[in-house]
């Protein structure tokens, strides 16, 4: 209907004003008019209280959304992750393209709340991926994380969801503008031309907003009524 519709109005239009019409003029853009997934988050307001439980497991699956968690990854990017990719020196973990979203590298400052559960994390001889999967030399599957929160009894939340939860308290709690947190969260900011123009990757300010992160993560759970703090510091 929609389709006729607009054929008939090109018609009219080229017939009468001589203009250049498609079906392009008509129809608003697929990606404008798709459905936003929501995925269900924990407010960033209980995240403290989460971790210090989510320590008290053992188990591959806990590191590694206790990872993806203080990193701000995608599931894909933190079940595929690699020895390679770690420079623990420099504490910084380098995604290879093949493995985000956007198909670009992406480099993810890392806390030493980070650097201290890799160097304690079990090696398997001959596997190069972090969090091991239960087949020698696999990495773990894709829906460890998810599996672990259902034991855990937290059907309300998802892995994908503690992304949300970041970027939250990024915006209720700090004072870092907008484009530095979405690069946090590997997400394009800007029109491509803008995108073309930014050659750095704000990584340094970036270290600095992943390092209050973990600390936020790591300290007391908040209670209801609890004071909120003033917003940190750029």
């Amino acid at each position: 209907m929609i389709g006729a519709a607009c054929a008939a109005i090109g018609a009219a239009t080229t017939r009468h004003a001589g203009a250049d019409f498609s079906r392009t003029h008509c129809l608003p853009a697929r990606q404008k008019i798709a459905k936003t997934q929501h995925h269900p988050a924990l407010p960033y307001t209980e995240l403290p209280a989460f971790l210090a439980t989510l320590r008290k497991h053992e188990g591959i699956a806990a590191r590694a959304l206790e990872f993806a968690i203080l990193t701000g990854a995608r599931t894909g990017e933190v079940v595929g992750a690699q020895w390679g990719e770690i420079n623990l020196s420099d504490k910084t973990w380098t995604v290879p393209a093949a493995r985000m979203k956007a198909k670009k590298e992406h480099r993810v400052p890392l806390s030493s709340l980070v650097i201290e559960l890799l160097r304690s994390a079990y090696r398997e001889d001959g596997n190069p991926y972090i969090f091991i999967g239960a087949d020698k030399g696999n990495s773990l599957s894709d829906s460890a994380m998810n599996s672990l929160l259902r034991r855990m009894s937290r059907t309300d939340i998802t892995v994908h969801g503690f992304r949300s939860t970041f970027r939250d308290w990024a915006a209720e709690r700090t004072n870092y503008p907008n484009h530095v947190v979405e690069q946090a969260l590997a997400h394009q900011v800007g029109s491509g031309v803008e995108r073309a123009y930014r050659r750095g990757d704000l990584f340094e300010k970036r270290r600095k907003l992943m390092d209050a992160w973990a600390a936020f993560c790591a300290s007391k759970p908040i209670k209801t009524g609890d004071v909120v703090a003033l917003r940190a510091a750029i």
